[in-house]
């Protein structure tokens, strides 16, 4: 008898510790449920923070005309814009860049086009090229793209320069890391210091374009190129991931872009969780493949030789054959 109440005992506590584990076995689908909806509702509300962001700079989001047709090919040509200041009812576009992401090789590349570049512009006399969108914007531009370099653009992004600065000082309130190269203050509005050092948004980008030296808009390119990877760098940093969706939503409301919300989620969301960050450019024109041009009615301009800066450009978007 007694050893029957022994073996009932152990029965029962066995039963009792079996119950529960299986009472914590059922706690761990809620627990991830909860986390999941937790770290949705950060993502959101961050994201909502950056366009609250932009609100309160009274940036006012429209939509372009643009044609652009998405060819499917696993590639994105998006036509990347530094608006400049309207001036008298006209707006200038100071940065003219195709950016393209690869999906299936997790790889992005960035073409810088100098401004001063003479093109032909459909139904327009030839002038430089950062005049193009003050005439018949970003739809135009992808025409004259289109005819002058013979590629195609999927979409658009429209950057207010208001939009680099804020999101500057979202990434680190301390500034970005850049080596300045030398002392600069013509024209700027600022004075920067030669050597490494932090910068702000509003100092960034007028390091960014800076031009007033020997080396004119070409220099200011290569220091675009330089800013664009270190705010990159910045960006994706371990400090600053719980950041991201501010930095994306602080971003996205500064920007007018034919891209919907899920296109750029994908786009980011596919080039942050490889494993190379790295970002390939190209400026154009290559060296030796250009002269400078005085015309009569646009001045000063770069006239090409568009045989072999298109060779250039398609061998670095679509891979030299070698490569391939």
């Amino acid at each position: 008898m007694i050893m029957d109440n022994e073996y009932s005992r152990s029965e029962r506590a066995a039963h009792t510790v079996k119950k529960k584990r299986l009472r914590k076995r059922g706690l761990i689908p809620l627990i991830i449920l909860l986390l999941l909806a937790g770290g949705a509702l950060y993502i959101y509300f961050s994201y909502q923070s950056g366009l609250d962001i932009a609100k309160g700079n009274g940036v006012e989001q429209r939509a372009h005309e643009f044609n652009g047709v998405d060819d499917k090919d696993g590639k994105k040509n998006i036509l990347l814009l530094g608006a400049d200041r309207e001036v008298d009812g006209s707006q200038r576009t100071d940065v003219i860049m195709i950016a393209q992401y690869d999906y299936m090789q997790k790889d992005m590349k960035l073409v810088s086009l100098m401004r001063d570049i003479y093109v032909d512009i459909p139904g327009y006399q030839s002038y430089k090229i950062n005049s193009v969108y003050s005439l018949g914007g970003v739809e135009l531009l992808r025409q004259t793209i289109s005819q002058n370099f013979d590629i195609e653009v999927e979409e658009y992004a429209v950057v207010d320069y208001a939009a680099f600065e804020s999101v500057v000082d979202v990434i680190n309130k301390d500034g970005i890391p850049i080596d300045v190269e030398k002392d600069m203050s013509a024209k700027i509005d600022t004075e920067l210091e030669k050597g490494p050092q932090r910068l702000g948004g509003s100092d960034l980008l007028a390091y960014a374009r800076f031009r007033h030296d020997a080396e004119g808009d070409f220099g200011r390119v290569r220091r675009q190129q330089q800013v664009i990877d270190a705010v990159k760098s910045e960006a994706v940093s371990i400090g600053n991931i719980f950041k991201l969706p501010k930095i994306a939503g602080t971003g996205m409301g500064h920007v007018n872009t034919s891209m919907s919300d899920g296109e750029m989620y994908r786009m980011m969301a596919s080039f942050l969780v490889r494993g190379d960050k790295n970002i390939d450019t190209l400026t154009l024109p290559m060296e030796d493949t250009y002269q400078f041009m005085d015309t009569p009615h646009a001045g000063n301009v770069i006239d090409l030789d568009f045989e072999a800066n298109n060779q250039e450009l398609h061998d670095f978007l679509e891979g030299k054959p070698e490569e391939q």
